[in-house]
C-alpha cells in the first residue's frame, strides 16, 4: 500500500487574509476545497493512505473529508498541540504509517499546487536508492528561495540558504515542497519539538552522508502563499494548465457550477469561476477570477484577478483588479479598486468612494 502524509497548517496561515469566513485549506479553487485537488492527484498516483498532519485550523478537514471513501482513499488525521514546523509534523505522524522501513513515504505541502509527475518521483526513489528523494523545479529569480545544487547524478550535494549576491546564485535549482522518505528516515526525525525538514532534516542527513536525491521536474509549480496567487491557482486549474482530476467540469476559459446565473451577455474568460448560487449581471466582464457562492456581480461591473467571497456582492459599474472581497461584504456601485485591496468580511464599501483614474 502507498502511503502519503499531507502537511496542512504552518504556512497554511499565511493565506489568512484573503478576508473570508471559510478557513484558507477550504477555500474553492475551480470549484471545490484546494486540498480535495492534492488528494486526487495522489490518488491517481496510486497512494491509498493518506494522513493530513494538521495544525491551523485543523477541525474543518475531517467533518468534510470524513475517512476519505469518496475520494477513494483511507485518511487519517493528526492534530499538533504546538506547532512542530515541517520535519516535526511528519514525526509526529509516524505512527499512523504501516508500511515497512524501506517503504517510500510520499510527503507533500498542503500550500503547493503542482503539476509534479508523482510516479517519477517514486521511480526516481527506487531506482536510485535514496534516502530521501526531493521534487525541484527552476525558478526564473531564486533569490526568494533556499537553492538545491546536484551533481550529474542528481545527487544533492548542499543546501544552500537565500543567496544574497549574484556569486551566491550557483544553481536555479530550489525545493518544490514534495518528498519521498524512506519510512525509517522518518523515525531519526526528533519527536516532541519544532523541526525545519529545509533547514534541520535535510543538512543534518547530507552531513551524515545519506543519499538525498533531486528530480528536476519543470511542469506547473505554484506556491500559494499569498490571495493573489491562491486565485491564479485556481484560474490556472480552471484552465487545465495545472492538472487535476477533481476540477468539476470541463477545462477552458471559465467554469459555471450549477445552481449559478449568468446573463447572456456577460464575459467570463481567464479561468473564472461562478459557483452555486452566485449571479453575474448583465454586461459584466469577469476575468481570472473566484466568484464564491451566492454572491453577486451587478450589472456592467468589471472583476479581474479576484476573489469574491461568499455572499458578497460587486456593485454595478465598479472596477476591481487584485483584489478580495470578504464573505458578505458589499462594495457600491462606481467604485475602482486596484492591487492589492482588501475588504474585511460584511465591510459595505458606499457607491462612488474610491477610484484611482484621472478625471478624464
Amino acid at each position: 500500500m502507498t502511503e502519503a502524509i499531507l502537511l496542512v497548517g504552518g504556512k497554511g496561515t499565511r493565506l489568512r487574509p484573503l478576508t473570508v469566513h471559510t478557513p484558507k485549506p477550504m477555500v474553492p479553487a475551480a470549484g471545490v476545497p484546494f486540498l480535495t485537488h492534492q488528494l486526487a492527484r495522489a490518488r491517481a498516483a496510486g497512494v491509498e493512505h493518506v494522513v493530513l498532519a494538521t495544525s491551523y485550523l485543523a477541525e474543518v478537514f475531517e467533518p468534510y473529508f470524513g475517512d476519505g471513501s469518496s475520494l477513494g482513499l483511507h485518511l487519517e488525521y493528526v492534530t499538533e498541540v504546538e506547532p512542530l514546523g515541517t520535519g516535526g509534523a511528519i514525526r509526529n505522524v509516524a505512527s499512523r504509517l504501516h508500511s515497512g522501513p524501506d517503504d517510500p513515504i510520499l510527503i507533500f505541502n498542503g500550500d503547493i499546487l503542482t503539476g509534479l509527475d508523482i510516479p517519477a518521483l517514486l521511480d526516481t526513489h527506487r531506482s536510485s536508492g535514496a534516502d530521501v528523494s526531493l521534487h525541484l523545479t527552476r525558478v526564473e529569480d531564486p533569490r526568494a528561495f533556499g537553492l538545491v545544487p546536484t551533481d550529474g547524478t542528481g545527487r544533492v550535494t548542499a543546501f544552500l540558504e537565500k543567496p544574497q549576491t549574484p556569486e551566491e546564485i550557483v544553481t536555479d535549482q530550489v525545493n518544490a515542497g514534495a518528498y519521498v522518505f524512506r519510512r525509517s528516515v522518518i523515525d531519526t526525525i526528533p519527536a516532541g519539538r519544532p523541526v525545519s525538514v529545509e533547514r534541520e532534516t535535510f543538512p543534518d542527513l547530507l552531513a551524515a552522508g545519506a543519499h538525498l536525491q533531486g528530480m528536476v521536474d519543470s511542469t506547473y509549480w505554484l506556491d500559494l502563499g499569498t490571495p493573489q496567487a491562491f486565485v491564479r491557482g485556481s484560474a490556472d486549474l480552471v484552465l487545465g494548465r495545472a492538472p487535476s482530476p477533481a476540477v468539476p467540469g470541463r477545462t477552458g476559459e471559465s467554469l459555471v457550477l450549477p445552481g449559478a446565473v449568468v446573463a447572456p451577455d456577460a464575459k467570463l474568460s481567464g479561468g473564472t469561476v461562478v459557483a452555486e448560487g452566485a449571479e453575474v449581471g448583465a454586461g459584466a466582464r469577469v476575468h481570472g477570477s473566484a466568484v464564491l457562492a451566492g454572491a453577486v456581480v451587478e450589472p456592467g461591473a468589471v472583476v479581474t484577478d479576484s476573489l469574491i467571497g461568499a455572499g458578497a456582492r460587486v456593485g454595478a459599474r465598479t472596477h476591481l483588479t487584485g483584489t478580495v472581497v470578504g464573505d458578505a461584504a458589499v462594495v457600491g456601485p462606481d467604485n475602482e479598486l486596484r492591487e492589492g485591496t482588501r475588504i474585511w468580511c460584511e465591510a459595505t464599501l458606499p457607491a462612488a468612494t474610491i477610484r484611482f483614474s484621472s478625471d478624464q
